[in-house]
């Protein structure tokens, strides 16, 4: 969160000091009992954010994995696919590792409950999966037992963070009342001082209850308006950031692609777009699988999906060993990935991606296969023709400023020299170092 008031860092308690040092005893009374009760509202605030926030967003990720395990189950009854059985085993694995997260926070007494059920369910499953079970209806019972759980852990923290509000209510009336007592028996300054140092924390922890609840309904962009320089200015600093992480982590779940989990279009545009506002020349690495439709004939769409995966795993891999920290990898759709590196990282990381899947790609062919060279299969137009060993083209285009003004130019000069790549033999790469002015 950017500082608009340009603020130094004080401390509640400089602030306290500087306003109360000229007053007699008596308002020091004032100035301690305001601490005490500042200390215990900013304490239950922290607690607030570090704890009940973090269970009441974990029961919604249990939830959700839950949703996605009978999801896969339900497939798998239908379609008896071993990938939703892979799929199923992912999020369980995430099931649980939220439970285990959640025993941190000494909340047993519904932990053990919930994880108990969450057992008979996975048994359930396994059973099923097994063909050891002919009707799902006990695997339904189960999940339903599960998500009574979750919804009786969700409701009891509710419960304990509607609590821990309602006594941050009442210590901030204390505050505020017995502050004012012991001001009116100073003198006029003392009042001032006094009222317009409750009036700010007041509000400050009013908006921080509203960003707590606005943000648990999932308001990601919810900004409190809290000024910087203290501890609730920091406390509300932290919120927005972790509010607009939790808004980035919802939209990259969102846009991902399932198979190959690497963000998807809109991420990809995001960064083409920041990096074209810098001034640093930057390269677009366009990555297309060759003759992979006469693979996925010859093979099956299971092979051909495991191939796409495994081609997003190695150029994600070759990226994150030859090029900057912050180059991006991204899944367009299909068999064409993106890579965003430094303009010098460009060659060694298409040159890095080439032989790691020339490597790889022969693990996916049939030793017959592999002795021809070829396989057989029909092209786009019905005509049966013979293919070579699946091979990679990467379209490179280099971006220095001012020659692209949006991310679909580049998508367009990359076109213009990917068609040209695809037609030479091999896996290569070819670096179109300047635009490509009409």
């Amino acid at each position: 969160m950017k500082n608009r008031y340009f603020l130094p860092k004080i401390s509640l308690v400089q602030k306290l000091i500087a306003g109360y040092v000229a007053m007699a005893f008596f308002t020091t009374a004032a100035l301690m009992f305001s601490i005490m009760g500042l200390y215990s509202l900013h304490s239950i605030a922290r607690e607030i954010a570090r704890n009940d926030l973090v269970i009441i967003n974990s029961t919604n990720l249990l939830r959700e994995s839950l949703l996605a395990q009978e999801r896969y189950a339900g497939k798998y009854a239908i379609l008896k696919s071993p990938e939703f059985v892979g799929l199923f085993s992912s999020r369980e694995s995430e099931f649980l590792a939220i439970l285990q997260k959640l025993e941190k926070f000494k909340q047993k007494q519904d932990i053990l409950p919930l994880a108990q059920l969450y057992q008979n369910y996975r048994t359930d499953a396994h059973r099923m999966f097994q063909g050891n079970m002919s009707a799902p209806t006990p695997m339904n019972t189960a999940a339903q037992e599960v998500f009574d759980a979750i919804d009786r852990l969700y409701k009891n923290r509710q419960k304990q963070l509607n609590a821990k509000l309602e006594t941050a209510d009442d210590n901030e009336s204390l505050t505020i009342r017995w502050t004012l007592i012991l001001s009116f028996t100073g003198f006029t300054l003392a009042i001032i001082v006094a009222a317009f140092f409750i009036y700010n924390i007041s509000t400050s922890i009013r908006r921080l209850k509203k960003a707590t609840h606005r943000i648990a309904e999932g308001d990601f962009d919810y900004d409190p308006q809290i000024r910087p320089g203290d501890e609730i200015g920091d406390l509300a600093r932290d919120f927005v950031s972790m509010a607009a992480r939790l808004k980035v982590l919802e939209q990259m779940s969102l846009d991902a692609s399932p198979l190959t989990r690497l963000p998807g279009n809109i991420a990809i545009e995001r960064v083409l777009n920041r990096r074209l506002q810098e001034e640093v020349p930057f390269a677009v690495c366009y990555a297309d699988l060759d003759n992979l439709k006469a693979y996925n004939d010859h093979y099956g769409y299971i092979k051909a999906s495991e191939v796409i995966r495994r081609a997003g795993e190695i150029i994600y891999e070759a990226v994150k060993s030859t090029a900057e920290a912050n180059a991006f990898v991204g899944h367009i759709g299909g068999d064409d990935f993106v890579m965003v590196v430094d303009m010098e990282n460009a060659a060694a990381t298409c040159e890095a991606v080439i032989e790691r899947f020339d490597a790889e790609i022969r693990k996916h062919y049939t030793p017959e296969d592999l002795d021809r060279g070829s396989i057989d299969a029909v092209d786009r137009y019905g005509v049966p023709r013979v293919f070579p060993i699946m091979t990679i083209s990467i379209a490179v285009t280099i971006c220095r400023q001012g020659e692209y003004d949006s991310a679909v130019e580049i998508a367009k000069a990359a076109t213009e020299i990917k068609d040209y790549v695809k037609g030479m033999p091999g896996s290569n790469y070819l670096i179109n170092r300047r635009k490509i002015r009409r």
